[in-house]
């Protein structure tokens, strides 16, 4: 008997282990861009979606494509985290008195100047600052539509909303990222 709950445990993981080698550093680009940088923020959501993945294995792979639906794991489990009371409190290296102060010469702020003169490293912390001023909402589908290429539908059913739903929240999310850039939007499509 011993032995068949050995092979039981052993076969529940078959091809687990490879699939959450092989889409672990994906989905942590993707956490990293829901969370807008936080690193470690990012490595517990894909720890919990790995987690949840490995715990439905054996139905996950009936599912037509098990990566999109880790994927789809992943945002649920970003906007069960943003949901929780204790997701605002985040450490900070300056007292709010003084990064208030110190906010208005720092890169990210949208003017064209200081994001046409950066490098790429700093083009990229624009942006995520620029997702991390958006609601975890506005920031899920822009990922999952923009950085996922997801359709509209798509992106509907991962976050259980309608796909009008989508569409406003994705144009009003792309407008407010646009007026947070300084509208230099084009300037890094050219890049």
């Amino acid at each position: 008997m011993g032995d068949d709950r050995g092979r039981t445990v052993a076969g529940h993981s078959d091809g687990y282990e490879e699939f959450a080698a092989s889409r672990a550093g994906h989905l942590f680009r993707s956490a990293c861009l829901l969370t807008s940088g936080d690193t470690h923020l990012a490595e517990d959501l894909v720890q919990e979606t790995l987690g949840r993945m490995y715990a439905v294995w054996g139905r996950a792979t009936r599912v037509d494509n098990p990566a999109g639906y880790a994927q789809t794991v992943l945002v649920r489990v970003f906007l069960a985290h943003r949901r929780r009371r204790s997701s605002g409190e985040r450490p900070a290296a300056l007292l709010p008195e003084a990064s208030g102060r110190r906010a208005a010469g720092t890169p990210g702020t949208g003017t064209a100047e200081a994001v046409g003169t950066q490098d790429d490293a700093a083009l990229r912390l624009d942006l995520l600052g620029a997702l991390a001023r958006l609601p975890a909402k506005d920031r899920a589908v822009l990922v999952l539509r923009y950085w996922e290429d997801r359709s509209v539908e798509e992106t509907a059913e991962a976050m259980r909303v309608s796909p009008t739903a989508v569409r406003v929240r994705s144009s009003r999310a792309l407008a407010k990222v646009r007026e947070l850039l300084g509208g230099s939007i084009t300037e890094f499509a050219g890049r």
